[in-house]
Formats: structure tokens, C-alpha cells, sequence
């Protein structure tokens, strides 16, 4: 049985900073590009950050240089660091597995973690 969960949320001071993890089991994590997205009231699923198999990396514009991501393949974890927070950030964070290949494997979501940034 496959299970993507998140961890790390709360609530944080803007300027504050949070590190979310996201733990994959039952798939072979190291086949697979991890991502976060997030998802604000009103607003459309928007992908924050992505890694590859390899560690390839990249990021929304809104988040460079705040936000790192990145992979423990032996921990079948990936990380968000998030700093320098800011009100805008608030939303609840979902992480991805897509497996490199999507013509046998399927994609997997976590249930979410909210972030609040809020003074």
C-alpha cells in the first residue's frame, strides 16, 4: 500500500522559517521526481519546488532563494526548508511523487499540511 504523508506545519511568524518533510512508502522513491505544491483559499494548486531522481532542482519564482528542497532516497523522504516566510506563503502544502515512468507506475499526493505565516 502506497502512503505519501507531510509533516511540519504550523503556524510562524513572517520572516520566521519552517522545514515540512514528506515521507513516501510502498513505491521505490528513488524512481520517482518529488515535489511540493501548495494551494491557497480561492487560489489554483501551484507547484512550489521539484526535485529529480538525480537532485536536479527547481523552484517557483515567488519562492527562489526562501525555499530549498531537497532528498534522502535512504529515508524515502523529501524536505521543504522554507525561510524568510512571508503572510503570502500561507496555504496548505502538498507533496507529489510522479514516477519517472508514467506508462507503468502511477502519481501519488499526500493529504496536506497547513502552513500559516502570521503575525
Amino acid at each position: 500500500q502506497v502512503q505519501v504523508e507531510e509533516f511540519g506545519g504550523g503556524l510562524v511568524q513572517p520572516g520566521g522559517s519552517l522545514r515540512l518533510s514528506c515521507v513516501a512508502s510502498g513505491i521505490t522513491f528513488r524512481r520517482y521526481y518529488m515535489a511540493w505544491y501548495r494551494q491557497a483559499p480561492g487560489f489554483q494548486r501551484e507547484l512550489v519546488a521539484a526535485i529529480t531522481t538525480f537532485g536536479g532542482t527547481h523552484y517557483a519564482d515567488s519562492v527562489k532563494g526562501r525555499f530549498t528542497i531537497y532528498r534522502d532516497n535512504d529515508k524515502n523522504t523529501v524536505y521543504l526548508q522554507m525561510n524568510s516566510l512571508k503572510p503570502g506563503d500561507t496555504a496548505v502544502y502538498y507533496c507529489n511523487a510522479d514516477p519517472v515512468d508514467s506508462s507503468k507506475y502511477d502519481a501519488y499526493w499526500g493529504q496536506g499540511t497547513q502552513v500559516t505565516v502570521s503575525s
